[in-house]
């Protein structure tokens, strides 16, 4: 077991040589030669800090006498501190020199693990009973597999089975090999086992500590069945539409869905009807209205979807929601179900970036497990544990709930999951899965949640604030960038609207309310919304740059988003997403007051080199090296100036507005499937953006991040002057004349700077 600490808090001694700091110094004294990190504090303000930047805890010594008044007074202290951020399972002992206090409240009694009186029985005894619960503790808080892995490492047993490194023993006999087993440790290598290692159960089968980890982890995310996937959450998506999805039938997609759900349906070669969510003035992509959501909505959009004529099916069979969007907007997930489940009896809520909803009281009702009632559909959820949790990469979990639709046959999904899944799992990333639930379990998923929001909020508070005291000193020009969020909440107690950043954070933090986006609202610039539908993740901040507002007003002066993340990347600062005029950074579990505090100060760095007129050499040295004849002579404000020109003259997020806010998107030729068909078949050709009109793609389209399809197989792109067409080439150009500045476009070939598509043939 590796090292823990035990908290001890007591009184400072009045006098050097007092008998009750003698007896807690030889508590201590044996507690460290036990094996434990003591920590001796004697305030209880001391204490707070070390229960919230210390998760080695494993026994807490709190001396009553300290701590008394303010537990009787109902604020608990630092035991209710202790209890919410680990759990009623950490042994909490209550140190006193006096006589049982029957007058403690009840919670005390129920949860403490009894009392020390200090002055009766001998050092050696107590710190025993200290050690003896601290170890019973950490041996009950990990996980189910986590702990039989760690078991099984222990054992060093001999390797007689794959992977051939056997226990990382073959990486020692060549230098490179050494190199790469120094650089990871033995213990990763150690824990690297074959399926073959019957106790550690099986992935396939859900059996032995593999299963009872995943049912942990259902328990712990509220569903009735969870199953790991250490492929992501591509794979999963793909796993869940092959698994409820047969040949010619029809399913909604969320035109907002992950490039992986598109993949599920050419593997099922199933029908598409797409749910066209809203887009604002930025380009941000918002949620599906409800309206489009109804039961006459949906067999309005089946009808007019020409590829739908001789499904299978009468009416979809599945549907599928992003929930949260990657930019932080997450749907009223019950109402959506309300809705939709009239429809199909699947409903799949991928959540790729919102695997935490269920551990914060500010997101009820938000996530897909959230979704009760036995006449709804069957919910599924899918969680990448890696991307807002704490996990390794590619480590993923799939949720489900079964209603009272077609219920949930796991038999039958195993088929598919096992046809997916590889025979060689990484156990290290399954351990990851585990561990990811464990921490989120009972209040410390809480805890660990309101840390992140309150940090977040911290930030938005602090940019705002920073406009704000630019402003009133009056001698410099005025601060530039913003934050996506409301002006103004209201305070519950008053009912008066009081300005976002002077908003108590408690206020921020605990009401959905403050975030929830209210039809109309000019701040968030979506149509169609209706009250509590759609709310902002405080934990996913969007800065906006100057050049456009979430109407679509266009202004004269701009900075485009690209030129400031290039220049944060010289500092070291790699945001999350980055569109036209706004950039995404992500308050995740990991996020620290010492991170956002630089990304605030590189931000008045990049306002204080724009307003000096910094020569780009100096902003963006790199860049200038790569391309001298394009960028050698230019100023910082002359390259944004030339960009934002440059794009306002293109109106490149208009076209895509316009191709997509329209509720009807581009018209299916064929399906998905039929278009792929004609690929490995070799019956497409490459176009470039000057002769697209008309024409059928047969690959998707899919700018990335976020990995959200621009042109799906099978569409037809239309007219030359429409604004699919009109959309490549503009990127086209952009490219040409700010060479570095490139969006990443998947499905784009690239030619002498120009771009190809490929479309089916004739």
């Amino acid at each position: 077991m590796s090292q823990s600490t035990v908290l001890i808090v007591a009184e400072r001694a009045t006098a050097d040589r007092s008998v009750p700091a003698a007896k807690v110094e030889q508590v201590r004294a044996h507690l460290c030669g036990c094996g434990h990190d003591v920590v001796l504090v004697h305030s209880a303000g001391d204490a707070a800090s070390v229960v919230g930047s210390d998760a080695d805890i494993a026994a807490a010594v709190v001396s009553w006498e300290l701590v008394a008044a303010v537990v009787r007074s109902g604020d608990g202290g630092v035991l209710r501190l202790l209890l919410d951020r680990f759990s009623a399972r950490l042994p909490v002992f209550l140190l006193t020199t006096g006589e049982y206090d029957d007058e403690a409240p009840l919670w005390v009694s129920e949860v403490v693990n009894g009392w020390i009186w200090l002055l009766e029985d001998t050092p050696d005894f107590i710190a025993g009973r200290i050690d003896f619960a601290a170890r019973q503790y950490l041996e009950h808080v990990l996980p189910p597999f986590f702990r039989e892995l760690r078991r099984f490492d222990d054992t060093h047993a001999y390797s007689w089975h794959t992977p051939a490194h056997a226990g990382g023993v073959a990486f020692l006999k060549s230098p490179v090999g050494r190199a790469f087993h120094d650089y990871y440790g033995e213990r990763l290598f150690r824990t690297d086992v074959s399926v073959s290692v019957g106790e550690l159960g099986s992935l396939f089968e859900h059996t032995g500590p593999v299963g009872e980890a995943e049912r942990n982890a259902a328990r712990v995310f509220g569903a009735d069945e969870t199953c790991f996937v250490p492929h992501g959450t591509s794979t999963s998506n793909r796993m869940i539409v092959h698994s409820a999805v047969a040949d010619d039938e029809v399913v909604l997609l969320d035109r907002n869905c992950h490039k992986a759900v598109n993949h599920g349906v050419v593997l099922t070669r199933a029908r598409p009807v797409y749910l066209v969510p809203t887009r604002n003035g930025y380009g941000t992509t918002g949620p599906v209205p409800p309206a489009r959501l109804t039961a006459d909505a949906v067999r309005d959009r089946v009808a007019r979807t020409p590829i739908t004529e001789g499904a299978a099916s009468p009416g979809p069979v599945y549907a599928v929601i992003t929930n949260s969007t990657y930019d932080g907007l997450c749907y009223d997930a019950v109402r959506v179900a309300e809705l939709l489940g009239v429809s199909t009896a699947v409903l799949h809520f991928d959540e790729a970036w919102f695997a935490y909803g269920r551990f914060n009281p500010l997101y009820a009702r938000r996530y897909g497990m959230a979704v009760e009632g036995a006449r709804g559909p069957t919910v599924f959820a899918t969680h990448p544990s890696h991307k807002l949790l704490a996990a390794l990469s590619q480590s993923a979990m799939i949720h489900v709930k079964s209603g009272g639709g077609v219920l949930f046959d796991r038999a039958r999904f195993d088929q598919t999951y096992m046809m997916h899944g590889t025979t060689s799992p990484l156990y290290p990333m399954i351990a990851s899965c585990d561990v990811a639930a464990g921490m989120m379990d009972g209040p410390a998923g809480r805890w660990l949640t309101t840390e992140a929001i309150t940090e977040a909020i911290r930030f938005r508070q602090a940019a705002v604030r920073l406009g704000a005291r630019l402003a009133a000193a009056g001698d410099r020009p005025p601060w530039f960038f913003g934050v996506w969020q409301p002006t103004e909440v209201t305070d519950p107690d008053t009912g008066e609207r009081v300005a976002f950043e002077r908003a108590p954070l408690d206020l921020l933090r605990t009401r959905p309310d403050c975030w929830t986006l209210e039809p109309g609202a000019p701040w968030h610039g979506f149509d169609g919304l209706e009250p509590g539908f759609c709310l902002l993740d405080p934990v996913k901040v969007t800065i906006t740059c100057p050049g456009v507002d979430a109407l679509g007003a266009v202004s004269d002066f701009g900075i485009p988003a690209r030129v400031v993340t290039a220049y944060l990347e010289t500092r070291r600062i790699v945001v999350e997403k980055t569109d036209v005029y706004t950039f995404l950074v992500l308050f995740s579990m990991g996020i620290t007051k010492g991170k956002w505090g630089t990304l605030l100060d590189a931000l008045t760095d990049f306002k204080n080199l724009h307003d000096r007129g910094a020569p780009l050499g100096e902003v963006l040295p790199d860049l200038v090296r790569a391309h001298p004849a394009r960028y050698a002579d230019l100023t910082l404000p002359e390259l944004c100036r030339e960009m934002h020109d440059s794009l306002a003259g293109s109106g490149v997020i208009a076209l895509l507005n316009e191709a997509f806010t329209n509720p009807t998107p581009p018209v299916a030729a064929m399906t998905p499937a039929e278009a792929h068909q004609h690929f490995i078949r070799g019956r497409t050709e490459l176009v470039g953006p000057a002769d697209l009109a008309d024409r059928v793609v047969a690959t998707q389209v899919t700018t990335t991040p976020p990995g959200i399809p621009v042109l799906v197989p099978g569409e037809r792109v239309g007219p030359a002057d429409g604004p699919l067409p009109r959309y490549p080439r503009a990127l086209e150009g952009f490219d040409r004349r700010f060479p570095g500045f490139a969006a990443e476009t998947h499905g784009v070939h690239h030619e002498d700077g120009g771009y190809r598509i490929t479309c089916v043939t004739g």
